[in-house]
């Protein structure tokens, strides 16, 4: 398997937006390498969320990467302004984007890292011919537009699947898991092949996030080990 650093992305989907730049703050200084930023638009999935103003806003907030995770339909007319926005790395669904090389090719042109989401009944040849061109692949192990959900057992394999087909091709390539990742279960995730680990409530519902964040990272890495 790869040897990928581990990264903890806490997603603000679940924290206390009457106090967003606080609680950017505290993940930040709590040891978070990533912000997951998730952007719904109720058309492609179920919920409304935030838009480029929220990114604004967290950008002052923190020195971390933000990880803008796109569930909206025709992306590509909003990559400029997420870029603008502040996003580093931005993600868009194989499911919504019917030009997706296009799409990426958008992304990357804004300088920005690129990424592609499988919701859980997409298979991983979804992206088997635009690979190459992307930093990163996010297996959500949920349906997407709400938090809190039950993480789905039956992505595992897809994660491993993609893991090994990177390697064979020797390409440098992150591994993001996002819904339902808690502490109790972070070590058959990490096993299977992901390195970027989105946790929402299995941080922000806890009291301490520096120390949930910390053991997330541990039971983690153990499990690579």
């Amino acid at each position: 398997m790869s040897a990928r650093p581990l990264l903890i992305a806490p997603s603000i989907l679940s924290a206390d937006f009457g106090r967003l730049a606080d609680e950017v703050r505290a993940i930040t200084v709590g040891g978070a390498d990533y912000v997951h930023v998730d952007v719904m638009d109720g058309h492609f999935v179920p919920n409304l969320t935030i838009g480029p103003p929220v990114i604004r806003a967290v950008r002052a907030a923190t020195h971390l990467p933000l990880d803008v995770h796109l569930m909206i339909e025709q992306a590509d007319r909003w990559i400029d302004e997420y870029a603008d926005a502040g996003a580093d790395l931005i993600c868009v669904h194989a499911e919504a984007c019917p030009h997706l090389h296009r799409t990426i090719q958008a992304i990357r042109s804004r300088g920005k890292r690129a990424a592609v989401a499988l919701n859980p009944a997409t298979p991983a040849g979804a992206v088997d011919y635009v690979l190459d061109q992307l930093a990163m692949v996010l297996v959500m192990s949920v349906n997407p537009g709400f938090g809190g959900q039950a993480f789905i057992d039956g992505v595992l394999p897809k994660i491993t699947a993609l893991r090994q087909e990177a390697d064979r091709r020797g390409l440098v390539l992150d591994i993001e898991v996002d819904g339902g990742v808690k502490v109790d279960n972070i070590d058959v995730i990490t096993r299977a092949g992901a390195n970027v680990i989105v946790s929402g409530s299995g941080i922000f519902a806890t009291k301490d996030y520096g120390q949930t964040i910390a053991e997330l990272r541990r039971r983690g890495e153990a499990a690579r080990a």
